[in-house]
């Protein structure tokens, strides 16, 4: 290969990730602006501007409450999460694995999932070849599979909140067809998951390569008694969400209903791990579920950052702790 291919292949590259990041940055800003005109629209039949009506939404609720219910809930959350993940490197990376061990490592992730949640799972990565000598591709192919089960239980827990209060969905289907999008995709996904399982256990082209690869190693070893557990390991933290911001919109004067959080709460967070600026795909879903009520894209910006500084702040406590697990002496 000549200097001047190899000189090409990066220089492609770099243009394809400057026109993914264009194209990210302007689907947000247009994310931004439908929300922006919906809360305009909605502070002109007050006769305010959106500063006045997003200080009127802002300045009736009970804060002190509200941080009341976000923070226990942020502890628990990341109890819950470092549990599954605990559980699932013991299962296909490192048996030998304490909890004790990985809570200050993915506690301390929080601190760089504020940058990047990617670059948060790296640590772990890097915890795991340093004191177990994983190699790096077999550890993230753990997060992978976390990340797979991850969206495979919010599209579990909101089909069975469609199923239950259809109505709901059919009331919000003003600007998108929800009511036929939803069904489709857990459709969809309900046809996927027995031949992802029945592929990577070699029923399926079994003189395939590509799941041989070291980046689908936890794919490999997963047997379905394993998703399952991942499903149900994980399930408080849903469950947790769909009660807290219940409770929590009530503390912003927004009237909703647990079979809306639901059916609801879980696509958003769908819609949150859109690869778009300030999970603007989230704060558009906000205001295309709940018409009536535009200033909920705003309450969910505020929700997410505190809650990941709250996040944050746990992981700066276990910080000295995980410092000393990742460099401290006796490391092989």
């Amino acid at each position: 290969m000549s200097d001047e291919t190899l000189n090409e292949a990066p220089e492609g590259k770099r243009k394809t990730s400057l026109l993914f990041r264009a194209v990210t940055w302007l689907l947000a800003i247009g994310c931004f602006y439908l929300v922006y005109t919906r809360m305009e629209a909605a502070a002109a039949q007050d006769s305010m501007t959106v500063v006045e009506y997003l200080a009127r939404f802002f300045g009736e609720a009970n804060w002190l409450a509200w941080l009341a219910l976000v923070i226990p809930y942020s502890l628990f959350f990341i109890v819950v999460d470092t549990n599954v993940t605990w559980r699932c490197i013991r299962w296909f990376n490192a048996p030998d694995l304490k909890f004790s061990n990985v809570l200050p490592i993915r506690a301390s992730a929080y601190i760089l999932s504020l940058v990047n949640e990617q670059v948060g799972k790296g640590a772990m990565s890097l915890y795991l070849y340093r004191r177990y000598s994983v190699p790096g591709w077999q550890a993230i192919s753990t997060m992978i599979i976390l990340g797979l089960m991850e969206i495979y239980q919010l599209l579990m827990f909101s089909a069975v909140g469609v199923f239950l209060r259809y109505d709901v969905v059919q009331d919000a289907s003003t600007l998108l067809p929800l009511d036929v999008i939803l069904p489709s995709v857990f459709v969809g996904a309900l046809i996927y998951l027995p031949l992802h399982i029945w592929y990577f256990s070699g029923g399926l082209f079994p003189n395939s390569e590509l799941k041989n690869k070291s980046l689908l190693h936890a794919f490999r070893q997963a047997q379905p008694l394993h998703y399952l557990k991942i499903v149900l390991w994980k399930a408080p933290n849903l469950l947790g969400a769909i009660v807290v911001y219940t409770v929590a919109l009530d503390l912003f004067n927004v009237d909703v209903s647990l079979a809306q959080m639901l059916a609801f709460l879980p696509v958003i967070f769908l819609a949150a791990a859109l690869p778009l600026p300030f999970h603007a795909g989230a704060l558009l879903l906000w205001t295309v579920l709940f018409p009536d009520y535009p200033e909920v894209g705003a309450f969910s910006l505020v929700m997410h950052t505190v809650f990941v500084l709250l996040n944050a702040i746990v992981g700066v406590i276990f910080l000295p702790k995980a410092n000393k697990e990742l460099f401290g002496e006796g490391q092989p």
